[in-house]
Parts: C-alpha cells; structure tokens; sequence
C-alpha cells in the first residue's frame, strides 16, 4: 500500500552489477514514486547492467557514475580515489539536498572451510565486504548529514538521512546459520565483521540524524539447504523495500532480515 512508499530523494546504491543490487535499482524504479535521484555503482562498465538492463538506466531518476561511457556507472569500494569521484559526481546532482540514503550492497565471498582458509581470501574479502562499507560510509557522511538537516521531518527514517549495510545471517555469532553446508569462514567473519561496522556507525552517526541498519537479503547467499529454500530475488527486494519504508529511530543500530524480522547478532 502507500504506507509502504518510501519516496525518496537520493538513493546511492553499490553493487549494481548484477544480482540483487540490479534487482534493487529495478525495485525502487518501479516504486509508485521512485526516487528524484538514483545513483546505480558498480564496477563493470560493460557487464549485465548494460546488457540486461539498458531500459533501468535509460530511466530519468537513474544517475551512473562517473559517465565516463553512456550509461556506465563505476565505483570500486575497495578504491578511494573511485569513492571520492563518486561522491563528488553525486554532490553535482543532489547540491545541498544531500543524499538520503546510501545502501551498502557491493560484496563477495570465496567458498572455503576452516581447513583451507587462507589469509589471501580472508583479507580479499574484509577488503570489500567490510572495508568498503567504511569508506563509503565516510566518504558519504558530509551528504548524508546535509540530507539529515535539510528534511524537515524530525525522527530518523531512510527517507531523511540513512545507511543500510547489506549483510548476511551467516554473519550472525548468536545463530552460525548452515555450519554444515558452507563453512565459507572469510565470509563469515567479514559479515560479523559488517555488523560490528553498523553498530559503530549507529553509535557515531545518529545523534546526526542517521539511521544505520544492517540486512540480510535472504537471497543472496546460496541456498542454505533444505527446509530453507532459496528466496526469489523479487521476493527479497519487496521485502526490503518494504522494510526500509518502516524503520525508525528505535531501529538504529539493528539486524533485520528481508522479511521484517529482527535478527540477532
């Protein structure tokens, strides 16, 4: 319903080479009111966002960057020079409105068990999983606090000033979801690891007026056997969606999951 529409401003999404970062930029455009300014980060220029999806980019509200080719939206969150471009092509758009929302998707994994763990995999993917998120959440925190102050509503909502760090229940201490079906150690400790980041970024960034969360999508990691079942995409980004539509101050510095539900850390 229209309890449920975010309406937002500025939405930064990375991570929008395919999966479920695509599939969120096609969820938000497709929302009753989609937001004024899309920004679509991911790191290959000529890769499925281009080829499956020229119709999202050819969108009016949807913002690539840097347009160095048409269409070709290039941001690598391990790279600070590539941030700093980034946030400086989103400023130009959105002035002094600042940026409303920054999701934190871009993400990897290498498949591992404790015995094979290597640090090479270990550093690889704290590097983007966990890193990443750092630096965008730095990068950013000047546009999203000039959003937090321009919104005249008062509260924190995703439609004022917030960061969604996208997760992983795999990364929950408390739950050690799937042990027996992917150890995958790397991932796991750079979920945790992301967590952590939240509830830091919380601590530090809400007294500005910034609502930070993390989610587990659901869908992205591979199917955690039976009983579980693989949730569509499109499932996933409804809930989602969903879900940002209604989170509020009480939420700040908490674990969800696609479906609304609170997870434990």
């Amino acid at each position: 319903g229209r309890m449920d529409t975010l309406g937002l401003g500025s939405v930064l999404l990375t991570g929008c080479d395919g999966g479920l970062g695509l599939s969120l930029l096609k969820g938000f455009l497709e929302q009753p009111s989609p937001p004024q300014h899309l920004f679509a980060a991911c790191l290959d220029p000529n890769g499925k966002v281009l080829g499956s999806s020229q119709h999202v980019l050819q969108h009016p509200a949807t913002v690539t960057i840097p347009p160095t080719k048409p269409s070709c939206p290039l941001a690598d969150v391990t790279d600070p020079n590539s941030i700093k471009a980034a946030a400086g092509k989103v400023r130009e758009r959105v002035g002094s409105a600042g940026l409303n929302l920054l999701i934190n998707n871009a993400g990897t994994t290498r498949h591992s068990t404790l015995a094979t763990e290597t640090p090479e995999n270990m550093t690889l993917v704290y590097t983007t999983n966990t890193i990443g998120p750092l630096q965008m959440s730095q990068a950013f925190l000047p546009l999203l606090k000039e959003a937090a102050e321009a919104e005249e509503q008062s509260g924190m909502s995703c439609r004022r000033a917030a960061i969604v760090n996208i997760s992983s229940i795999l990364g929950s201490i408390q739950v050690v979801e799937a042990w027996e079906e992917r150890q995958d150690v790397c991932y796991r400790c750079s979920k945790a690891a992301l967590n952590m980041l939240t509830k830091c970024l919380a601590l530090e960034y809400g007294g500005s007026g910034i609502l930070c969360v993390a989610v587990d999508p659901g869908c992205v990691t591979p199917p955690l056997g039976q009983g579980v079942g693989p949730v569509t995409l499109e499932e996933s980004v409804q809930g989602i969606l969903r879900l940002l539509a209604r989170l509020s101050a009480p939420s700040n510095g908490t674990f969800w999951d696609w479906r609304g539900q609170r997870l434990p850390w």
